[in-house]
């Protein structure tokens, strides 16, 4: 996890700890104004959902690391004989396609999924080393190394960690102290072209960047890695700063103790509260699609429960959503959410593609 990542727990949690005393002793503070969320299946009547079981059906556990929509994902399992570690295509029909398998001695080996049409991408781990894969979705003949000359690439739990733009696969790396490197290859493998930068870097939707990848305070800089253009993003101190592309996520606490996140476009402009009280961003990307940021909310039962209230705030109009009452391992790729339901011995994965909402 990134030093950001960390602090914003570390913001978020003192403000649910400090907000928890606080009901303990006097009840919970009326938070007047506070928006009501709307429940999924009314407000959005015809989104695409889905449901994964955690299992496959020889048994292995199963965990979706890319949705193509609502039913159809690609993910990890290991095999039959827990010999293996396996990447497949799991279509809505429950049929599985195996693209790749590795020895189940290296530990998370994929990583970083992504797509373009009917072509996957992703990093290979094998024995310490990082490559960059690719594959036909429907045809596991065609999967094929692009390049080993990845660098120590960087990941940061976003959907921009790999990307396709430009007809070029595009990460970032650790350069030399204090510095980014910019690489990508082509689509077909070769030669991969560096750039570099100082700070910490990391991609958001082509062609820009944001710094404070492992900075306390998080963004204060949106780069545009075509024009080299800069745009200074909304940053103060005892805050904690992401951007995409078109939002900015400013994280707090404010005077009650409670957690408040506020979106406002990278040069400051067009900001609104979105929400405040126990609550968290639950992804790491911000404003998803330029119109939805996913929160989560602790509930009196997420002790118990270990999940959370997941909440989505659309931006086009400021409805907040429920999602889900009781979530765990909230995800989100290319414009399908998904979350689990149920506890560690026996739950559900539950999909929702935003792409579908109008």
């Amino acid at each position: 996890m990134s030093r950001r990542g960390r602090f914003a727990r570390m913001v978020i949690g003192l403000g649910v700890a400090l907000a928890a005393g606080a009901a303990l002793l006097f009840g919970s503070p009326a938070q007047s104004g506070e928006p009501q969320p709307l429940p999924l299946a009314a407000t959005w009547p015809n989104a695409a959902r889905g449901s994964v079981p955690s299992k496959l059906p020889d048994g292995s556990e199963y965990s979706p690391a890319l949705f193509l929509d609502a039913k159809t994902s690609i993910g990890t399992a290991q095999s039959a004989d827990s010999t293996t570690l396996r990447l497949v295509v799991r279509d809505g029909d429950g049929k599985l396609l195996e693209l790749r398998k590795v020895p189940a001695e290296h530990h998370a080996p994929f990583a970083a999924l992504t797509s373009s049409g009917d072509t996957l991408f992703w990093v290979e781990s094998v024995s310490g080393k990082q490559q960059l894969w690719s594959a036909d979705r429907r045809d596991p003949k065609t999967a094929r190394m692009l390049t080993a000359d990845v660098g120590a690439m960087q990941f940061y739990d976003s959907e921009h960690d790999l990307l396709v733009a430009d007809g070029r696969v595009r990460w970032v790396s650790s350069g030399t102290g204090d510095e980014t490197e910019f690489r990508s290859v082509a689509l077909t493998g070769g030669a991969v072209t560096v750039t570099k930068q100082k700070g910490t870097w990391g991609l958001a939707a082509w062609p820009w960047a944001a710094d404070g990848q492992h900075s306390a305070r998080g963004a204060t800089t949106l780069l545009n890695l075509q024009t080299n253009a800069t745009v200074r993003t909304p940053s103060a101190d005892r805050t904690v700063t992401a951007c995409s592309a078109v939002w900015c996520q400013i994280v707090s606490i404010n005077q009650d103790g409670y957690s408040r996140i506020d979106l406002a476009h990278p040069d400051g402009s067009a900001r609104r509260k979105v929400i405040e009280g126990n609550v968290a961003t639950a992804i790491t990307d911000v404003a998803v699609l330029d119109r939805f940021e996913v929160i989560a909310k602790t509930t009196t039962q997420s002790d118990l429960t270990g999940n959370q209230q997941l909440l989505v705030h659309d931006l086009s109009n400021r409805h907040l959503v429920l999602v889900s009452p009781d979530a765990g391992n909230i995800s989100y790729r290319a414009g399908v959410l998904w979350w689990s339901t149920g506890d560690q011995s026996s739950f559900v994965r539950n999909s929702l593609d935003l792409r579908t909402i109008p």
